[in-house]
């Protein structure tokens, strides 16, 4: 188990490279789908093809006659899951959709049987023979259309009063629409489940948080937590789409019960679609007051987002509007919209992702309307001091120094004060930005170290690394902690019999690990000073801060580095292995002040008038992220969010199909998202300045800033460039010429 199965001198990356770089990069790491068990089997999924409804007959004959076909699931042949026995234990499970537990068919593609086969092939070809009559009912699919009916409500967030401002000089009002978008990783869902016992499971799962997926499937099969296993080691990215249990890994434990065999379900790029979440579609509408100074006085933020018809989920969208400037005068309002589609979840940066692009606009706009820089209007307003919703003294919040990095980085004064300046041709160039801010996390955490006689040390977590760089921070921040060099530092995480953690996720991740690191580097160097001491009475009573770990012992700094070695330690107390366990977490500071991670994008961009393409010659992305504990994979964290915020400005748009109420190019051919071809070279920088009051380690999360503010950055640079303001994403070539 961990990243280093193999010998670690055969797979040592260099001193700035990812722990599981090779191993990633040489096919030895194994992601869900690849984990080989015994006497396995494959199940493959039948949905419903009608959107609403129940479902009257399913005709499994021609399926069953497909030679491997071990047995179909449905809602009228399946396992008993205890949690979701009757209708009083679904709500109380509040699991979301109770696959095979309902015969309500609540949108297009819902799972109405699993088939579980010998073979791939066999399982595949039997689900398609599957066919299923209904009791249709009216559906809606169709966002734009049911939103206008949703009546909105106060979030209860007001502050100032709507009045105060109604007279102010300069007014935005505006509504701006946002399509719904797919996460799409590389590595699509799976789980492979073993039942190894009546009462205990192995799972090999797809996700962000294996504790998670263990305590959820302890609840709903009533079984001890310390009884399933949860395995998920490597992750190929997730942005949130591995934050929920979702249906397909419950029918996979449902079919493994059945046959009492292994039983492995890997979802196809087309069921992603409606299986494990998306960015929801949204409506939302600005009014925003200025001062003749630029004083921005005061705002109304209205929200709408679309949800299924089996669950409520609210996307948070106006809450980044409460975050970021001092509006004295706010008011917030927002609504959930039902529709024939499956459970939205949380995708990069949710909710304030959304909403940052509507506020970020409007201020724009009314930039132009005061003849204001954007930059220097911005920087009048922000809440530099405290958390204006909390009142909460913010630890650390240095956007301000975002912002003017960032607009000294691309040339901000080449800008021109009045769109469509700048020419060339057919082409017109923009420059836009926008800021994201982010509350700034940190949950509870546990870590063990193990050191052996040669002095290599092995860190352990259950917390997953989804391709942010885990794993190498954890290396780095042991390495500071303890002294040990990096290349004797192994990691072990991903597993649910390890140290328990929380889900990578929110931007949680590295802040709530990094102190459970650092507390076991500390009580690792206690330990050993225990033994050191029988040696050496200058070790009696040291504190973690005066000792200094090597390869090869154990130093007292402040005494003239006074050492013993780890032969004399192991030798003289007859050990094999040392190990410690500690755990960490957010304490008293969460009630004397308020955690922000931030960031400033900016973009220079060309459009062409005739076509309506977009051309993005340079970003720029600079985060306040506080301690940079892992350069490399902080910027490719920054870069790569900005990357997929390009794809919500320009691309990205789940599409319905209003008449038959399925979607429309359900497949990576259809949907479109940025490549490289569609995104420059990202310049990113860090102010880099240690918040000493979040964790012991200084650094807050980046994940989600690095997206925040980017749809925005680039809308407002297409203005800039043609004088057009455009206000649904995304911002297709047909908008531009419209």
């Amino acid at each position: 188990m961990g990243f280093f199965d193999e010998p670690y001198d055969l797979l040592t990356p260099p001193d700035d490279g990812r722990v599981e770089g090779i191993y990633k990069v040489t096919g030895k790491g194994k992601y869900a789908a690849e984990y080989k068990a015994n006497n396995l089997c494959y199940a493959v999924l039948a949905g419903s093809t009608v959107a609403a409804g129940t479902i009257k007959n399913i005709n499994l004959g021609n399926a069953r006659q497909v030679a491997g076909v071990l047995d179909i699931i449905t809602h009228q042949h399946k396992p008993l899951v205890p949690g979701l026995s009757d209708e009083n234990k679904i709500k109380e499970a509040r699991f979301g959709l109770p696959v095979f537990h309902t015969d309500k068919i609540y949108f297009k593609g819902q799972p109405i049987a699993m088939v579980i086969a010998e073979t791939l092939e066999d399982a595949t070809y039997a689900a398609s023979l599957i066919e299923a009559q209904y009791d249709t009912e009216n559906f809606t699919v169709d966002f734009d259309k049911a939103q206008a009916a949703v009546p909105l409500a106060s979030t209860g967030k007001e502050r100032g009063s709507l009045n105060a401002w109604s007279n102010a000089p300069y007014m935005v009002e505006a509504e701006y629409t946002i399509k719904a978008e797919v996460h799409h990783p590389m590595e699509m869902h799976a789980t492979i489940a073993e039942w190894t016992g009546t009462d205990t499971l192995k799972l090999y799962d797809k996700n962000q948080g294996v504790n998670n997926v263990q305590r959820t499937f302890a609840r709903l099969f009533a079984i001890p937590e310390k009884n399933i296993e949860v395995t998920s080691e490597y992750v190929g990215g997730g942005f949130g789409s591995g934050l929920r249990v979702w249906p397909h890994a419950l029918a996979t434990i449902m079919a493994a019960k059945q046959v009492n065999r292994p039983v492995k379900l890997m979802l196809t790029r087309q069921q992603m679609f409606n299986s494990v979440g998306y960015r929801p579609a949204s409506w939302q509408k600005i009014k925003l007051g200025a001062t003749a100074d630029g004083k921005l006085a005061g705002i109304l933020h209205q929200s709408k987002n679309g949800t299924s018809r089996y669950e409520n989920f609210n996307e948070g969208i106006t809450r980044v509007t409460r975050l970021i400037y001092n509006f004295e005068n706010l008011k917030t309002d927002a609504a959930v919209v039902p529709l024939n589609l499956s459970t939205p979840t949380w995708m990069r940066g949710p909710g304030d992702c959304t909403g940052d692009f509507a506020v970020e606009s409007a201020i724009d706009e009314i930039s132009y309307q005061v003849k204001m820089d954007p930059v220097v209007l911005r920087l009048k307003n922000l809440a530099l001091d405290k958390n204006p919703e909390t009142g909460l003294p913010w630890s650390t919040n240095y956007i301000n120094e975002c912002i003017e990095k960032g607009a000294a980085m691309i040339n901000w004064q080449e800008r021109k004060t009045e769109p469509g300046l700048l020419t060339d041709g057919d082409w017109s160039t923009g420059y836009g930005m926008a800021v994201g801010m982010w509350n700034a996390g940190r949950g509870n955490a546990s870590a063990a170290m193990q050191l052996l006689k040669d002095g290599s040390l092995t860190v352990q977590t259950a917390m997953t690394d989804i391709g942010t760089g885990t794993g190498t921070s954890m290396q780095n921040i042991a390495h500071d902690i303890t002294g040990i060099t990096k290349s004797k530092i192994k990691i072990e995480l991903g597993n649910s019999n390890l140290p328990p953690a929380p889900s990578q996720g929110g931007s949680n991740g590295l802040s709530s690990i990094s102190g459970a690191v650092v507390a076991a580097g500390n009580a690792l160097k206690l330990k050993l000073a225990e033994y050191a001491a029988k040696e050496n009475a200058v070790f009696k009573d040291a504190k973690a801060t005066d000792i200094i770990l090597s390869d090869t012992g154990i130093a007292y700094q402040s005494s003239n580095n006074q050492f013993v070695s780890y032969n004399t330690i192991w030798n003289k107390n007859n050990l094999q292995v040392l190990e410690v366990e500690a755990s960490s977490g957010p304490g008293a500071e969460r009630q004397q002040y308020s955690f922000c991670s931030s960031a400033a994008h900016f973009c220079k961009l060309k459009v062409n008038r005739k076509t309506g393409k977009v051309k993005i010659e340079k970003m720029v992305a600079v985060a306040d992220g506080g301690k940079i504990v892992s350069e490399k994979a902080a910027a490719n964290q920054m870069s790569g969010a900005a990357v997929g915020g390009i794809g919500m400005a320009l691309l990205e748009e789940l599409i319905t199909d209003e008449r038959l109420g399925g979607l429309v190019g359900d497949d990576l051919a259809g949907y479109h998202f940025a490549v490289n071809a569609d995104a420059p070279m990202i310049d990113i920088a860090f102010i880099g300045k240690p918040d000493v009051n979040i964790n012991p380690t200084g650094s807050k999360g980046l994940g989600e800033v690095g997206i925040i503010g980017v749809a925005a950055a680039i809308s407002n640079a297409i203005y800039n460039a043609i004088g057009k303001r455009l206000r649904d994403l995304p911002i297709t070539p047909d908008k531009i010429l419209g």
